[in-house]
């Protein structure tokens, strides 16, 4: 997985995070560290800029319009660059307007004169994280180096946050003083501790000049086959497939654009267990990919978590990250450098978290933006409502007068960004569940092999094409993504197209009665777990017998709570 770490500061700070000093900067010190595994290139790059002071770079770059900046840019010299390089230069030249102009993946810090200078791509697949420490600014791509300059103490904010959302949204992160640079962000951190920042895209809605479905369908599905035949490489590539309509239009439009061979991967439980194995092997059956399915069992899921917590770096409360971990193992395995995926339909086309939402409006008499806010939140029917019951009472003494979770959302809907309710509803996924926990999940996950994830629907292009579709195009009646399904039709098996939404059932609440209950069991009412005044003992005890509950949702929290401890382990405790 590559990496890297930026300094502004002293030599002694430099020596603790294991940075390189390069030549020319007497201030600022970048360093970086690509493993053998990884496939994208950290630096340095150096280049002059235009007025002749001199850059130097690192950080995780691919671009998806390259051939579009250098038919722009008209410099032959820069046709063998690194697309690190490229868009190291492209800055030289026009300033943070250069990650405007960028379509891909990055997280950048550049050394500028006698600043730090960090930028994260649009949609935030790649991160960055910085802190301020001492009289020094240091930023690193993982959360991992910078708890060796910071105080480990835990943001109990944040906690409260991740035990709503199962992730960690906005810039927080679990460690104090540690934030996290926001997609499509330009920022400028200055010696003497100012930054300035500079946004460089939010997605808005656009007035569509006509409400023709057929002319939106056709340009939906220009966007995407463009996008996709962007992002595909040259030799075989990988489609993570679960039968859903997103990964199922993927399959379909790898097959028909790569000429070289596509291979297909799908996850089973086991027998007796949900499965979606029906549908995605009809796709690959239609699609003639190579298909393999594996099989994960709660044995692997126990074995691989405290793994998988580790190589996410910032928390994911989501049971899927260990088979998406095996996953990517398994298609690395088979030589792949390039997977593509499904992820990105929901944030962008409506999905099925926002029914709850527009039904509840319906009964609503005013259009109060905080009681949304708080529906929104009990709407991820995690640990919200149990916050009370779940904290100790010192970490609620501590909480009492941090802000409310609320307030963090109450912009999206006051904001006039987007004109609708529902593309209101999109703007939030996408700011917090796409940026936070479905595009860092896939990113960290996959390059942990030495894969590269790639998501078409995420891509700025077909966000900003999603938001100028009529949103009475996106959700028909209850139809979700109509306008998506009508634009693909021809793509799929009409059983694909028009089956209902369902998701990858993962059976979390079999696992924890199985191979993790023990492991649960042993880290959750652990001494070490006791100590830490965060959780109540009691409320676990509950939730591991079955009880507290009607439907037998325990399963997820008590993965949730597992989830925080094994990170809590790794990243607080241990010395390395």
């Amino acid at each position: 997985m590559a990496r890297f770490v930026a300094v502004l500061g002293s030599a002694e700070l430099l020596a603790r995070t294991g940075a390189v000093r390069l030549a020319g900067h007497a201030d600022i010190h970048l360093g970086a560290r690509d493993d053998a595994s990884a496939i994208t290139s950290v630096g340095p790059f150096t280049t002059t800029a235009l007025d002749g002071r001199p850059l130097v770079a690192v950080g995780e770059v691919t671009l998806f319009n390259r051939a579009e900046l250098l038919a722009d840019l008209d410099q032959p010299v820069l046709a063998d660059s690194s697309d690190g390089a490229l868009l190291t230069w492209l800055y030289g030249q026009v300033g943070p307007d250069a990650f405007r102009r960028a379509r891909g993946l990055f997280a950048l810090a550049i050394a500028d004169a006698n600043a730090l200078v960090l930028a994260r791509d649009a949609v935030g697949a790649r991160t960055i994280f910085h802190t301020r420490a001492g009289d020094s600014w240091v930023a690193a791509s993982r959360l991992h180096p910078l708890r060796r300059v910071v105080d480990r103490t835990l943001d109990l904010a944040a906690v409260q946050a991740f035990l709503t959302y199962a992730y960690v949204p906005g810039d927080a992160t679990l460690l104090s003083g540690v934030r996290e640079l926001l997609p499509g962000t330009c920022l400028t951190l200055h010696p003497d501790g100012r930054t300035t920042a500079f946004n460089f895209w939010e997605p808005h809605a656009r007035l569509a000049t006509t409400d023709d479905p057929d002319h939106h369908a056709a340009a939906l599905r220009t966007t995407l086959e463009q996008i996709t035949a962007e992002m595909l490489p040259a030799g075989p590539v990988g489609v993570f497939l679960s039968g859903g309509i997103d990964s199922s239009v993927i399959t379909a439009l790898a097959a028909r654009l790569h000429r070289g061979p596509v291979r297909t991967y799908a996850i089973s439980f086991g027998s007796g267990l949900p499965s979606e194995l029906g549908y995605s092997s009809l796709v690959a059956s239609h699609c003639r990919t190579d298909h393999k399915i594996l099989t994960f069992g709660g044995r692997q899921i126990a074995d691989h978590l405290a793994e998988a917590v580790a190589l996410l770096d910032s928390p994911v409360g989501d049971p899927l990250t260990v088979p998406n971990l095996l996953l990517a193992r398994a298609a690395a395995s088979d030589g792949l450098r390039i997977v593509l995926n499904g992820e990105g339909g929901d944030p962008v086309l409506g999905g099925p978290k926002n029914l709850p939402m527009l039904f509840a409006e319906l009964h609503r008499g005013d259009a109060d933006p905080l009681a949304r806010a708080r529906l929104y939140l009990r709407a991820y029917r995690k640990c919200h409502d149990d916050l009370p019951q779940l904290l100790t009472p010192s970490a609620l003494a501590a909480l009492a007068h941090a802000e409310p979770l609320e307030h963090a959302l109450v912009p999206y809907f006051t904001g006039t960004a987007m004109r609708s309710y529902l593309d209101k509803l999109l703007h939030i996924n996408l700011r917090t569940k796409g940026a936070h926990h479905i595009l860092t999940k896939v990113e960290r996950l996959t390059g942990s092999c030495g894969l590269e994830g790639r998501a078409p629907l995420f891509d700025r292009a077909f966000i900003d094409r999603c938001f100028a579709i009529p949103p009475h195009l996106k959700l028909r009646g209850t139809t979700e993504k109509w306008i998506f399904k009508h634009a693909v039709r021809d793509l799929l098996p009409s059983t694909i197209v028009d089956r209902p939404k369902s998701g990858m059932r993962v059976p979390v609440q079999h696992w924890l009665r199985g191979p993790l209950k023990d492991l649960a069991h042993d880290l959750l009412l652990s001494r070490r777990a006791r100590e830490r005044d965060l959780l109540r003992p009691e409320l676990i005890k509950r939730w591991m017998k079955g009880e507290g509950a009607v439907w037998p949702r325990q399963g997820g929290k008590l993965w949730l709570v597992l989830t925080l401890e094994l990170w809590l382990r790794r990243f607080l405790d241990r010395a390395d």
